[in-house]
């Protein structure tokens, strides 16, 4: 640990498979505008604020019979079967989903369910907002590094709908202001969306995709900058823009050793183009190695950076190597490289 910040390696862990799930109703910017349009007119604010300030064209809702624990599960399975790993095997289960429907019990318990998971699967939730699942990829690699586990699975699904119309609804209202729709136009910029990743031994998997450790940091002065609960999110999106490019400077400044500034890959976690651009120049990175997927799908909280991982994979070789970064509220933020 250098200056606060806490840096970890693993010895024996591999990622053997990476998937994703996106929504099937698409709900576009414009269509949200058309439904604030009242209210727009009424505070004489210009319609495409979503698209010219996050860069967000579309994001992805569930259907009304889909809950996000059917689509984690769903995503779970996906992984399992694209690994060749049979369910009984599966010693853990980590869900890192933001979205929940209740305080208890956990999510994990439902996806363990679903599954079919065996009664010796360790299952609980890990929540850190948006950092949530690389944090339950850390947790994962020190037990197969510990030799307490062969195989993980880690989950999020991530549902949009109900917090976006409750605030689509609330931003209706006669008596909005222009101090609610910046308060509230960070909850219109989320998506929905699943992905799970399944890590193994890797002496049992040597085509396995190492994962080799990284770096994380804490800046939790910054915790009120947003606050959500599954109705409403109330975010200070300038305060927390710059406090989270300021805190991955800080953390990048402390990588010197791992020689990360030539990646094959950066995988982000989605948030808007300022954000990626406001890293991308901070940190001095290629913007052709770091892909995006907000335009189209928006912020889907955890599930952002395993999603856009796997809609990667396709273009990566053996050996490259990927550096996945991710800032959660709060303020967390971690980087860890994988190679491919």
């Amino acid at each position: 640990m250098t200056d606060g910040n806490a840096e970890y390696r693993y010895d024996n862990t591999a990622v053997l498979s990476v998937t994703a799930l996106e929504a099937p109703v698409v709900v576009t910017s414009d269509q949200i505008d058309d439904e604030l349009s009242g209210t727009l007119e009424r505070l004489r604010l210009r319609r495409g604020m979503l698209q010219r300030i996050a860069g967000i064209r579309e994001r992805r809702w569930w259907s009304d019979d889909v809950s996000f624990v059917d689509a984690a599960a769903t995503a779970g399975a996906k992984a399992l079967s694209e690994a060749g790993v049979d369910p009984r095997d599966v010693g853990l289960l980590i869900n890192t989903s933001v979205s929940r429907a209740h305080l208890e019990p956990s999510t994990a318990v439902a996806v363990h369910h679903a599954l079919g998971l065996p009664q010796t699967a360790l299952n609980f939730d890990i929540a850190n907002a948006c950092l949530g699942f690389v944090n339950g990829m850390q947790v994962a690699a020190n037990m197969i590094d510990a030799g307490q586990i062969r195989y993980a699975l880690v989950v999020a699904g991530e549902s949009s709908r109900q917090a976006q119309e409750a605030t689509i609804e609330r931003l209706r209202r006669p008596e909005t202001t222009r101090r609610d729709i910046r308060d509230q136009f960070a909850t219109l910029t989320l998506g929905s969306g699943a992905a799970a990743m399944v890590l193994a031994a890797a002496d049992a998997h040597p085509d396995g995709h190492r994962l080799v450790g990284g770096v994380g940091r804490a800046a939790t002065q910054h915790h009120e900058l947003c606050v959500g609960d599954n109705t409403r999110m109330r975010t200070d999106a300038k305060g927390l823009l710059d406090a989270g490019l300021e805190l991955a400077e800080a953390t990048w400044a402390h990588v010197g050793a791992w020689d990360w500034q030539d990646m094959d890959l950066y995988v982000m976690h989605q948030v808007s183009v300022a954000h990626t651009s406001g890293v991308v120049d901070r940190l001095g990175l290629d913007p052709a190695r770091v892909p995006v997927t907000f335009p189209l799908l928006g912020n889907v909280g955890p599930a952002s950076l395993p999603l856009t991982l796997a809609q990667s994979v396709d273009s990566l070789s053996a050996g490259e190597r990927v550096l996945c970064m991710g800032v959660g509220s709060g303020l967390n933020t971690c980087a860890l490289e994988i190679v491919w």
